[in-house]
């Protein structure tokens, strides 16, 4: 746009460059999509951007792999920044037992659908004690008891179900050549982990990059770290040689069994004494056990209304305390780092 000249005796005019917006996307709790709609198929170059409030950058298309790989890059960085800014300003509203230790958006694969409609956007969100799906994201105190699901931290289990190693160029001279990879393939699409639940239930998930899959997992460990060391002790109802008793998870004392009426202790080990387990996916679990007098094995065997979260939960408690022994244990196990941070 022409100006005023900066001179009477200036002759020519003087041009200001200006940002002319075609369309505004604010980035904060955005989400981006690289997927053909209802398809797994990944867009050669080019990539969707949706805000908060639904709208939509369009398909954005690059000419190069790489000029896309930068944009995505810069797009996804700058919301990871902002949704951590979000996460401090809502942290300051609750109490240390209540921080949000991370969240953000995934594709969740629907149950029961054809192949045309497999994923739908979901936002998880780790807090306090909590694993939390939602539709949309909370924005205030009150949206936090509007989630779809919620679930104790020291009942779910984290899992990998697939990563693809390094570029997309790479990954297709991968499948090519068919090189075996180690991870579950149960879609086309990369990136993906699971949640497992109680009553053998799990959530799959998928994400856009595999660094998002290498924060989700870190994030998964360090919360379930975190809450069990603040629980400190599970206890479930279950049965055992026909009475009812009391099965004792605790992070300083291991595994406690005691009647539920007498409160008497019926037998105890320390978390180290666990040898091996077995169940039958349904009630019953085998707990084999060191004694350390005799070195024998001892063989108990409990029912559980909900064995899934008992087993999650032993899990949990397992893992948290070897990671209080060994700082280094947790990055020793995550498979995505291993693999996204070494390329």
């Amino acid at each position: 746009a022409p100006s005023s000249p900066s001179s009477p005796i200036a002759n020519e005019p003087k041009y200001e460059k200006r940002w002319l917006d075609t369309l505004s996307v604010p980035l904060s709790m955005a989400r981006i999509s690289r997927y053909k709609a209802g398809t797994d198929k990944l867009r050669s170059n080019a990539f969707e951007v949706l805000a908060l409030d639904g709208v939509s950058t369009g398909i954005l298309q690059f000419y190069t792999a790489q000029e896309s790989a930068d944009w995505l890059r810069a797009i996804s960085t700058n919301i990871s920044d902002l949704t951590l800014q979000n996460m401090k300003m809502a942290n300051k509203c609750c109490s240390p037992s209540e921080q949000v230790i991370h969240m953000g958006w995934v594709n969740e694969r629907l149950e029961g659908t054809d192949s045309s409609q497999l994923y739908k956007f979901k936002f998880l969100a780790l807090k306090g004690s909590s694993f939390y799906i939602f539709s949309t994201p909370p924005v205030s105190t009150l949206d936090w008891v509007r989630a779809e699901k919620i679930y104790n931290l020291c009942e779910v289990l984290f899992k990998i179900h697939k990563l693809w190693l390094a570029d997309d160029c790479w990954l297709q001279a991968n499948l090519y050549l068919g090189i075996h990879q180690d991870f579950d393939l149960e879609d086309q699409r990369p990136y993906c982990f699971s949640v497992m639940v109680g009553h053998g239930k799990s959530h799959y998930f998928n994400v856009e990059l595999g660094s998002e899959l290498a924060v989700w997992e870190k994030s998964f460990q360090r919360a379930i770290f975190l809450e069990v060391q603040r629980t400190g002790s599970k206890t479930y109802m279950c049965s055992w040689q026909g009475d009812t008793l009391c099965f004792t998870v605790d992070f300083a004392l291991g595994f406690t069994c005691f009647d539920s009426k007498t409160k008497n202790v019926l037998w105890r080990f320390k978390f180290s004494q666990l040898k091996g387990s077995s169940d039958d996916g349904k009630t019953r679990v085998k707990l084999l056990f060191q004694n350390l007098d005799t070195k024998q094995i001892e063989t108990k065997e409990l029912e559980f209304q909900d064995l899934t979260a008992v087993l999650h939960c032993i899990h949990s408690f397992i893992a948290a305390k070897v990671a209080s022994v060994d700082p280094v244990f947790i990055d020793s196990q995550s498979i995505a780092r291993k693999y996204m941070y070494s390329n």
